[in-house]
């Protein structure tokens, strides 16, 4: 799925972490020196993720750097935050996590038409040998990439 608009943070270790299967999109609810703070690039995915209680998505463990000029006003920085989504969203959400190892992973988190909104993906836990593979495969394609562009130049 395509991210409209300046993206703020990604998670680029849940990638490596979890098979990504499907992507949602979800609003997320904020104070005002919230979104001041992560539109000045104030925010922090790691360790972050996404749990379903009495039918409503919550984002926990986010960061976002207090605001230098909210004072008083300022919020929590790991406070656990609402994301808005659909019901049939939320419904199909809540059958998928309860199966065995799946988990919503927030990927990115970024402005869209003045909106602060997170890209969930449902995901499902890699295993060790899973992640070296992805690791041979990785290096085998820079490899392959680096030969042809030694052939290219005529080395």
């Amino acid at each position: 799925m395509a991210t409209e608009g300046k993206l703020i943070a990604q998670n680029k270790k849940a990638r490596h972490d979890y098979h990504i299967e499907e992507t949602y999109e979800a609003g997320m609810v904020l104070t005002g020196t919230e979104i001041k703070s992560l539109r000045n690039g104030r925010g922090n995915l790691k360790d972050s993720f996404a749990r379903v209680s009495n039918g409503e998505v919550w984002l926990h463990n986010m960061h976002i750097s207090p605001y230098e000029q909210g004072n008083r006003y300022n919020h929590d920085p790991v406070r656990t935050r609402k994301l808005l989504m659909h019901k049939k969203e939320i419904d199909k959400l809540i059958g998928l996590t309860r199966e065995k190892g799946y988990t919503l992973v927030p990927l990115k988190i970024y402005i869209k038409n003045g909106f602060a909104k997170t890209l969930l993906g449902l995901g499902k836990g890699k295993k060790k040998y899973d992640k070296r593979e992805d690791l041979k495969k990785k290096d085998a394609k820079r490899e392959i990439q680096r030969a042809f562009k030694d052939s290219q130049l005529g080395r």
